[in-house]
């Protein structure tokens, strides 16, 4: 069951407005997945630490970050909270090495060699290995990051074999869709393609799928963490 304190504290028209989206998110998640547990990653970026701050004090944990930098000066600023750090961005090789030593999760590896260089900063730097996800490219469309369906075997069999990451599900972007049905058949896919990876003892328990305009389709398709921006945070800009 998701939970979420209230503030015993007068908070100001923007920290409510946060707080309040915060638990109607909440509830429409405990809703379309009853009794199911489920990650409400909230996609800060663009926004303030002090947003992010107002949020864990409502109880809410993981946070979503797709640009490197941002992330790590949001990081520094919140160095007193105890935080679950998502990095749920395109990833560079050039920055694996950073991602690794100061994210909990990451969600968009899309090749090997990638989750070989996550892997190698973790071991080197004495940490627990890192969960990821790999990201596949579900709809099939040509601008989109990931992994076809068809290579997600192999390549999650090479991952299940590295020592510095732990390999916890899949994740993928779909193509928009405002019909729930069809919202619903790119995400029934990529269900399909983990319990077949499973049912050859892959062992994954991570379905990253469902944003703001489509977690519903995807809660109802078995999705375990849905990345919630628009709908914590609303439009593209910062909160406070």
């Amino acid at each position: 069951m998701i939970y979420h304190r209230v503030l015993s504290r007068p908070v100001g028209p923007i920290k409510m407005s946060l707080l309040l989206a915060l638990q109607r998110v909440t509830q429409q998640v405990q809703e379309a997945a009853p009794g199911r547990a489920v990650t409400i990653l909230a996609v800060s970026k663009g926004q303030s630490a002090a947003a992010i701050r107002t949020l864990a004090q409502a109880g809410q944990r993981d946070f979503g970050e797709n640009y490197l930098q941002e992330a790590l000066e949001k990081q520094l600023a919140l160095a007193d909270l105890t935080l679950q750090w998502h990095f749920i961005g395109p990833l560079q090789s050039n920055k694996t090495k950073s991602v690794a030593l100061h994210f909990n999760w990451v969600h968009s590896v899309d090749r090997l060699k990638i989750a070989e260089r996550l892997s190698q900063a973790r071991m080197e730097a004495g940490l627990p290995p890192l969960n990821i996800c790999l990201q596949v490219n579900i709809s099939g469309e040509v601008s989109k990051s990931g992994l076809v369906p068809q290579e997600v075997g192999e390549v999650a069999q090479a991952v299940r074999a590295l020592q510095g990451v732990r390999l916890r599900g899949l994740m993928a972007i779909p193509e928009p869709s405002a019909d729930l049905e069809a919202q619903r058949k790119p995400f029934a896919a990529l269900r399909h393609l983990q319990d077949t990876l499973n049912a050859g003892g892959t062992g994954l328990d991570t379905l990253s799928m469902g944003m703001s305009q489509d977690f519903a389709a995807a809660l109802q398709e078995g999705s375990t963490i849905v990345r919630m921006g628009t709908a914590i945070f609303g439009a593209r800009e910062r909160a406070i």
